[in-house]
């Protein structure tokens, strides 16, 4: 338990970015109050109404584990309970790069392959239970409560909805310390305007992303997955049609994603024949004859958006953002729940100062917590020539330079490793500069890693193992 820093905090948003604030603000504050427009009820590891993209495959990367586990003993415990598979990324998650897998490597880094909600299920049930955090759903966030010459936010402005018994009536919430974790639909920009404020300067990244999945009963009639986790064919110029196949706890689940308008049919005809033009045909191979689980969910991402709020010379006190509030990536990186995990660890750090967080500071040290995962993934998409955004000279040099990183990677285990750090943001995105990395991917030094292992091989990593033993002790996905 941290130094109380005040009485109470709130938090506007039950997001994954919200709970992990709440969290960090129970050991600073007596009272964390968590406003949430959902009704969670009957929720539970079930889907929210205002989140409606988390039926497609997400993922967890290896910092946001660590940073989850640190705040909550036992996650990946727990997830291997609910029958979730965990392996290492290296060896049960595979990469390719134009059609060829990457080499496999053990990496120490665990794949968590659970969805969203169930995630989403844990972080709320975990948070929910410390003692002083409130939950009020069912509530819709009106507006800020400032000060009188506007410099603080001293609350917020909220109303309960039609099964609160004071449904339509307005009421303030008193707070030292408001957190924006409302995500997308963040209305922080337009409250500032409001305010007398700037606006934060934004960075876009317009790649007009469509996300389409199918979930499928198993065991599969052809299963190239075995106790693997997932196949991921991602998406570069060459081949800009990208996919996650997956073995969640209950389902194998196929997303497929296009850009610049292209796009995955939801009818089974048209899907199976999108996932038929990947580079990878163990993938339509494995689902073309499978039981569709449910109807196939489309959804579509315009573009990946950044707030610059550490640029902004004034910012009112006792406010801050975090999450996709401040900055929305594009989800086939698998950042955001990661991001947010981070970013509740720059929270917390202030925290432990003793003092409430001061505006400036702490967006600096967010922006450099976002400064890695933004530049990777807008780097990569603006790889893509159609896709419109500022191409910076470093951005050049990196769609360059990363195309052979990966095609080195599908014959070098070491850069395979290197790069699988680097994208799961536990190693900065400079280790792949480093002299020792270049020399092996210009020079394509390293012999081709062991072939992919027989669909039901274990792993021999510490990670792999312990998957291993969890499926030995469960069923193939099944409705």
């Amino acid at each position: 338990m941290g130094k109380q820093i005040g009485d109470h905090a709130v938090v506007l948003g039950g997001s994954i970015a919200g709970m992990l604030s709440a969290r960090v603000l129970s050991e600073a504050y007596s009272r964390v109050t968590v406003i949430e427009r959902d009704d969670l009820t009957d929720v539970g590891s079930g889907l929210r109404p205002s989140i409606p993209w988390a039926i497609h495959i997400h993922a967890l990367l290896e910092r946001g584990r660590e940073i989850i586990e640190d705040l909550f003993p036992g996650f990946v415990d727990d997830m291997l309970a609910l029958d979730v598979p965990v392996g290492d990324y290296g060896t049960t998650c595979h990469y390719y790069a134009n059609g060829t897998m990457f080499a496999e490597a053990e990496t120490g880094l665990a794949c968590v392959g659970a969805n969203r909600p169930v995630i989403e299920n844990f972080i709320r049930t975990r948070t929910s239970a410390i003692p002083g955090v409130a939950v009020r759903d069912g509530t819709d966030i009106v507006g800020l409560r400032p000060s009188a010459d506007n410099t603080r936010i001293t609350g917020v402005r909220v109303q309960g909805r039609d099964r609160d018994a004071g449904a339509g009536r307005e009421e303030i919430i008193e707070a030292d310390l408001v957190i924006d974790a409302t995500g997308r639909a963040s209305r922080t920009p337009r409250w500032l305007e409001e305010l007398g404020y700037t606006r934060a300067p934004e960075e876009k990244v317009h790649m007009d992303l469509t996300y389409t999945t199918m979930d499928f009963i198993g065991p599969l009639p052809n299963d190239p997955l075995g106790e693997d986790i997932a196949l991921v064919p991602t998406a570069t110029p060459t081949y800009p049609r990208g996919a996650i196949f997956a073995r969640l706890a209950d389902r194998y689940a196929l997303t497929l994603t296009g850009i610049n308008g292209d796009s995955a049919p939801t009818d089974r005809e048209g899907f199976l024949a999108y996932a038929k033009s990947l580079p990878v045909p163990e993938i339509y191979e494995a689902v073309r004859d499978a039981e569709q689980r449910a109807h196939a969910g489309a959804f579509r991402f315009p573009a990946s958006v950044r707030r610059r709020y550490e640029r902004l010379r004034r910012f009112p006190e006792g406010y801050l953002v975090i999450g996709d509030a401040a900055c929305i990536f594009n989800p086939v990186y698998a950042q955001g729940m990661t991001v947010a995990a981070m970013g509740a660890a720059v929270l917390r750090k202030h925290l432990e100062k003793g003092v409430e967080p001061q505006p400036g500071p702490y967006f600096r040290d967010l922006a450099r917590t976002t400064d890695a995962p933004w530049s990777m993934s807008a780097a990569a998409d603006l790889g893509h020539p159609k896709v419109r955004g500022r191409r910076t000279f470093a951005t050049r040099m990196a769609n360059m330079y990363m195309p052979r990183v990966q095609a080195a990677a599908t014959s070098d285990p070491v850069v395979a490793r290197r790069f699988i750090r680097a994208i799961s943001l536990v190693d900065p995105p400079q280790e792949l500069m480093k002299p020792s990395v270049v020399g092996r991917v210009l020079f394509r030094r390293g012999a081709r890693g062991a072939t992919r292992a027989p669909a039901g091989s274990p792993g021999t990593s510490p990670v792999a193992n312990t998957a291993a033993q969890a499926a030995s002790r469960t069923d193939r996905p099944s409705s």
